[in-house]
């Protein structure tokens, strides 16, 4: 028997841009017994775009490009950690190919030091050309760079002497402190895809599917594991809260360890949650699932 946890699913969006609002999300959340809550990335949404966004019919976001506001993720993390004791704080995702990854290594250390270790970098090679362009960051090679850049990052956070040769990013004897509280931070492998599948059977500590429990994919995830020498029983997967309760035995059967409540539409997705003061009614849900 493991586990189902429960997560709280687009919290830097909507009414929980509001700082105050954010707190009373996640201190609810927290007193309600949610495992974790999880943040969201677009540095900037170019007007006009013509990039497909993966998750919809009409291959455009919700909403007008002016119209969406999303803090940083790491930043408003950081201001969570602060007002919060146990909740984990995770992004879903952080577009990892356009960071820098040694910065991002330090920024994601230092929150989870400070936070007592309650960080998960869930990690994406994005989708939107027009956001690298506007970044400077290449589109093409995103999915080699995101590679690198985890095994980069890695080296960073474990080694007492870091050292690292890879194809976009070297170092050698970079001395970081803080590291990590438990030694590394968790990543979870992002996006729908068999390339992200993939990915996170070779490098990933989770996957995070956009949209539903795809067991295809999941099988994926786990099949590339054992080709690559890991235990694939190690890698949490986490999907989209189901409509019918009754359904997650069978997603805990498959191997699914998270499922995420969205607590607002942003993404498409239909909210389940109208607002902190809702949160408490998922206790008896949540105790009552606990073990699978």
């Amino acid at each position: 028997m493991r586990p189902m946890k429960f997560a709280l699913r687009y919290c830097n969006t909507g009414r929980y841009t509001d700082p105050a609002e954010a707190v009373a999300l996640l201190q609810a959340g927290e007193a309600a017994g949610f495992e974790s809550a999880w943040t969201i990335e677009h540095t900037v949404v170019p007007k006009g775009y013509r990039s497909s966004y993966p998750y919809a019919a009409g291959g455009r976001m919700p909403g007008d490009e002016a119209e969406f506001v999303m803090p940083d993720p790491l930043i408003w993390m950081s201001w969570a950690a602060a007002h919060t004791e146990r909740i984990r704080l995770g992004t879903a995702i952080l577009i990892l190919p356009q960071h820098n990854p040694v910065v991002t290594a330090k920024q994601v250390a230092t929150l989870d030091a400070m936070s007592g270790g309650r960080i998960e970098l869930g990690i994406g090679v994005g989708w939107l050309r027009e956001e690298f362009d506007a970044l400077g960051v290449p589109f093409e090679d995103r999915g080699a760079r995101t590679d690198d850049y985890v095994h980069a990052m890695r080296e960073l956070w474990r080694s007492p002497a870091p050292t690292y040769r890879g194809r976009f990013v070297s170092f050698e004897n970079a001395f970081m402190r803080p590291k990590p509280t438990n030694g590394t931070v968790p990543i979870t492998v992002g996006g729908h895809s068999k390339a992200a599948a993939r990915r996170a059977g070779r490098l990933g500590d989770g996957f995070f599917p956009a949209r539903g429990a795809p067991e295809d994919l999941f099988d994926l995830v786990r099949s590339t594991a054992r080709e690559h020498g890991r235990d694939p029983d190690a890698i949490t997967l986490t999907c989209s809260i189901p409509d019918d309760l009754d359904e997650l035995p069978r997603l805990a059967a498959m191997g699914v360890g998270r499922v995420t409540v969205p607590v607002t539409g942003v993404a498409g997705l239909a909210m389940r949650v109208d607002g902190p003061e809702d949160l408490m009614a998922w206790k008896d849900t949540i105790e009552r699932y606990a073990d699978l």
